[in-house]
């Protein structure tokens, strides 16, 4: 029982493939330094005794932060318990739940925040279904393409059907930037698959007609981009949180300026605890900090696609495409917007952030990863005891 209430304790961890153990230590490793960072970038603004919010408790974010966590880290545990074919027989419906929850946000039991309708309101607590969409995005559509060959046009045109409601849904609420992960993870998936160019083109060629069509509507769109070419033009208004979020970041210098001394995140850079959480980090790590964060996601986007290129099953290899794109892709996209080489969007930065529905999310999506290094027929599995004693015992020929 305890390896499930407190899943970091597990012993059958020891009989898992190295690859499998690898991404658990590197996912604890990732979860464990935005932990920290989290508690530098919020503490200042949560001890605040004039925040209604948190009543002046410095560690208000942290501690609401370490129970979703904890959820979070249980929900991990038991996806890489459970067969990869029992879950993706479940994502059609989890798909149909996320959508029928996304559209919900459209109606007035949709609370808005920041000028958007993304969050489901249940008492004190607000849920992102976008969030909870691209796990079970990620299942439905590895299934759906590794399957493409197999399925009549009849389901086909069905799930394309539901995958483009999907990001409608999501376009609407506004949020571009989960419609645009979203839609570049499915075509990742696609393109993994082998579907054929034309298909891909086509879809391709939607996709940005689409977003060029919500830039010219919009007009908060098509501002954010203005002033991502140019922020210095008007940096007490539009260019306001890229200028800061540059300065922080600048601040840092090779080393950082140190743990918890950042100068930005008080009052002065917007949203230093969810969108531009990155610019607190290097301020404070520094030029340095941010390549080893760096090399944290490259080892891990490796350590994924080594598991997807040795797995033999299709349909398990689009499982680990897609959830690493995801998680890898939306930190990526994250640090390009507070370094200012991408517009100004709402993504967080996975496992740093704060924010329950994202926290969720990814450790949902680095489960999946765990489970198909698992399942992986050619990922040897020899507990780390036994390994050793085969390194010592004697060559006998």
């Amino acid at each position: 029982m305890l390896r499930y209430l407190i899943p970091i304790f597990d012993p059958e961890v020891k009989n898992w493939s190295i690859e499998a153990r690898l991404l658990r230590w590197l996912t604890l490793l990732w979860l464990g330094i935005g932990l920290v960072v989290l508690f530098s970038a919020s503490y200042a603004v949560a001890a605040n005794p004039d925040n209604d919010a948190t009543r002046g408790d410095g560690w208000y974010y942290v501690k609401r932060q370490l129970i979703w966590i904890w959820i979070g880290l249980m929900g991990c545990n038991a996806i890489a318990r459970s067969p990869i074919r029992l879950l993706l027989k479940i994502a059609p419906w989890l798909v149909l739940l996320c959508l029928g929850l996304i559209f919900l946000t459209l109606t007035p039991l949709g609370s808005e925040v920041n000028g958007a309708t993304r969050w489901i309101k249940l008492g004190s607590i607000l849920l992102q279904p976008s969030e909870f969409m691209k796990p079970a995005l990620v299942l439905q559509s590895a299934w759906f393409f590794g399957k493409w060959r197999q399925l009549p046009w009849k389901v086909r045109l069905t799930w394309l059907g539901v995958f483009a409601a999907t990001l409608a849904g999501i376009l609407l609420q506004p949020n571009l930037s989960t419609t645009a992960l979203c839609g570049i993870t499915i075509w990742l998936i696609a393109l993994g698959s082998g579907l054929s160019s034309i298909y891909l083109g086509g879809t391709a060629i939607t996709g940005v007609l689409t977003a060029f069509v919500s830039v010219t509507i919009n007009e908060y769109q098509r501002q954010r981009i203005i002033s991502f070419l140019n922020p210095w033009a008007d940096p007490r208004n539009k260019g306001y949180q890229l200028v800061q979020s540059l300065l922080a970041i600048g601040s840092g210098g090779t080393w950082g300026e140190g743990f918890g001394l950042s100068q930005q995140k008080l009052s002065y850079l917007p949203f230093q605890d969810t969108d531009f959480i990155f610019a607190v980090f290097a301020e404070e790590f520094g030029f340095a900090g941010g390549i080893l964060l760096l090399l944290l996601l490259v080892s891990y986007a490796t350590l994924a696609l080594l598991v997807a290129m040795k797995c033999n099953h299709r349909v398990k290899q689009l499982v680990a495409l897609g959830a690493m794109t995801v998680m890898v892709g939306q930190a990526l996209l994250n640090i390009g917007v507070a370094t200012g080489a991408l517009p100004t969007t709402g993504l967080p930065l996975p496992l740093f952030s704060y924010g329950g529905s994202s926290s969720l999310a990814s450790l949902i999506l680095a489960g999946l990863l765990i489970r198909v290094a698992r399942e992986s027929k050619e990922a040897e599995i020899v507990p780390l005891r036994q390994s050793r004693e085969i390194v010592k015992m004697p060559n006998k020929s």
